[in-house]
């Protein structure tokens, strides 16, 4: 299936290609030095509530000097460097230097303990990592461990000799540094994969990449040079560094960086003081809204959008009297970007469909993939949600990093097809329904069914703040279903609760499909990108239910 557009959007699909594509690409030229020198591009809101803003020319001029001191230290094109930084003005500054420099961003999030910090910088081969001071101990404890001796730490405290405090370097460095030149396939990113269905793997980013992350913050976002644009998203995983910093480089339109902690009541307060009118989030965020009790401030969204996890229909039963908009639902994955959005530019724009995560995005050509035989789906029929390499000229991905076997989960032997690992479905009008991951598939009794469609009933429950649908072996059925439900503050579980959501899931989805058993927590388990953990939560109950046997 193909999205229909436009001749103008389909120009500006080639537009884009070709100003990302080709020879004689400079990235720092692209993102930074190209945008008017007194324009804004971030301002970042610290956690008392107060900003500063840097302009391009600011981001020009320091990440200059920066990438002047780095080569000076003997850092070339083509090295790994990585951050472990908080969003702040030093972030932008670095990022754009290693850009600037030739070499290679490995970003890190800030919330990995020392084992995940390890695997990444090994695995990549990487050379320096910028550190904020804070996050300086899990440096030290890995070097204690006896490994990352041949990292250079840069931070605001010198830890060793031959590492470098950030302020040092920059004094040290000289403006007026060209931007190394390269090309459309120059790989300016190695980001890794979050790890949900098995080991982290590490996906090259190539510069021609920017075409489909500008495009979706085009065609998907409607960023517009008038908008106060946030995206909460953290930018060490791909959504947060893909459409927060990216969709703002590439734009020029400003955004916003909030260093503090994640609250509903903060979340609140900057879109009502910052007059945010384009916010983007993950679904989690939203449903952290739903249940605030605090007065709901007045608001000037003009779009809000979801990722990283599939958006459930109680979000906007909720969001168009509290926030004034609709909530449009979006996917994408680390290795292609955004792909299937309910986009909000005009001229893409469809009503939003309960369930539904959109249409194709512009300059990418989906359809279902029997899981078996590969061949194409009709409506209705779910598959494998996979994408036409031969009529998607945004696509990117070419292979993960030292992993063949990986690599070809994800491109067929034919060169074909991208399959995204994802079990969704369409409808007659082109619209995509998520269902799972093809691992998170419950076959029960013959059935096949989607977790996210049971859970869209579940949380639609006034009682219900979130859920999970999982799996555990069952003798007669192969695979029985349960739940797992985080309750609203003040209600308690009680049978008649259980017996309550059963026969809502039989009524409103299917009567084969309800869940056998409803376990009760506090929370989720959820990774650190905000998407829920099932794995974990087969493991707690797997555990408990050979706990109440022994």
């Amino acid at each position: 299936m193909q999205t229909q557009n436009s001749e103008h959007i389909d120009q500006r699909v080639n537009d884009l290609i070709a100003l990302y594509s080709g020879p004689s690409r400079a990235t720092a030229a692209l993102l930074c030095d190209g945008h008017p020198e007194n324009s804004l591009a971030f301002r970042i809101v610290r956690e008392d509530f107060s900003t500063t803003e840097i302009t391009f020319c600011e981001l020009r001029t320091r990440s200059e000097k920066l990438a002047h001191a780095l080569y000076s230290e003997g850092f070339r094109a083509g090295d790994r460097i990585a951050t472990l930084m908080g969003k702040s003005q030093e972030y932008l500054e670095t990022i754009l230097a290693i850009w600037r420099l030739g070499a290679v961003h490995v970003p890190l999030f800030t919330a990995f303990a020392g084992p995940a910090i390890e695997m990444r910088l090994t695995s990549s081969g990487t050379k320096a990592v910028f550190s904020d001071a804070v996050h300086l101990d899990k440096l030290k404890e890995i070097r204690g461990a006896g490994q990352g001796d041949n990292w250079v730490i840069v931070s605001g405290d010198k830890v060793d000799d031959g590492d470098f405090r950030f302020e040092d370097l920059m004094s040290a460095g000289q403006p007026d540094y060209a931007p190394f030149v390269g090309n459309g396939d120059t790989t300016f990113i190695e980001i890794y994969t979050s790890g949900t269905t098995g080991t982290p793997k590490g996906v090259p980013v190539p510069v021609k990449a920017l075409a489909s992350f500008r495009a979706y913050a085009e065609f998907g976002l409607n960023l517009r040079a008038d908008d106060v644009f946030w995206n909460a998203a953290d930018p060490g995983w791909g959504y947060g560094l893909y459409f927060g910093i990216l969709a703002v480089l590439t734009t020029g339109v400003a955004g916003l960086l909030y260093t503090g902690k994640f609250s509903a009541e903060a979340t609140f307060r900057i879109l009502e003081q910052e007059k945010v009118t384009n916010f983007t989030a993950a679904p989690t965020v939203y449903r952290s809204l739903r249940t605030y009790e605090g007065k709901t401030p007045s608001l000037r969204l003009r779009c809000a959008s979801a990722a990283g996890e599939p958006l459930t229909p109680d979000v906007n039963r909720w969001a168009p009297e509290a926030l004034g908009v609709e909530v449009h639902d979006h996917f994408g994955q680390t290795e292609a970007g955004m792909v299937v959005n309910n986009h909000h530019h005009p001229e893409l724009h469809q009503p939003i469909r309960p369930g539904s995560m959109g249409r194709p995005m512009p300059g990418w050509s989906a359809t279902i993939l029997d899981e078996k035989t590969l061949k194409p789906l009709g409506p209705g029929r779910p598959g494998l949600l996979a994408f036409e390499l031969s009529k998607s000229p945004m696509a990117w991905f070419e292979g993960y990093i030292g992993a063949p076997k990986k690599t070809a989960e994800r491109l067929t032997p034919d060169g074909k097809w991208y399959v995204t690992g994802d079990i969704a479905k369409f409808d007659e009008d082109g619209m995509y329904y998520f269902s799972s991951r093809d691992d998170d598939v419950i076959i029960m009794a013959g059935y096949r069914i989607g977790p996210f469609e049971v859970e869209s009933v579940l949380v639609t429950h006034p009682a219900v703040v979130e859920c999970a649908v999982i799996a555990l072996p069952d003798e007669l059925r192969g695979q029985v279903l349960e739940a797992v439900v985080a309750l609203a503050d003040g209600v308690s579980p009680s049978e008649e609760l259980t017996q309550e959501l059963q026969a809502k899931v039989k009524k409103e989805y299917a009567a084969h499909a309800y869940p056998r058993r409803i376990h009760y927590k506090s929370a989720l388990p959820k990774t650190p990108s905000g998407k829920v953990q099932r794995f974990r939560l087969r493991q707690e109950l797997t555990e408990d239910e050979k706990g109440a046997q022994a």
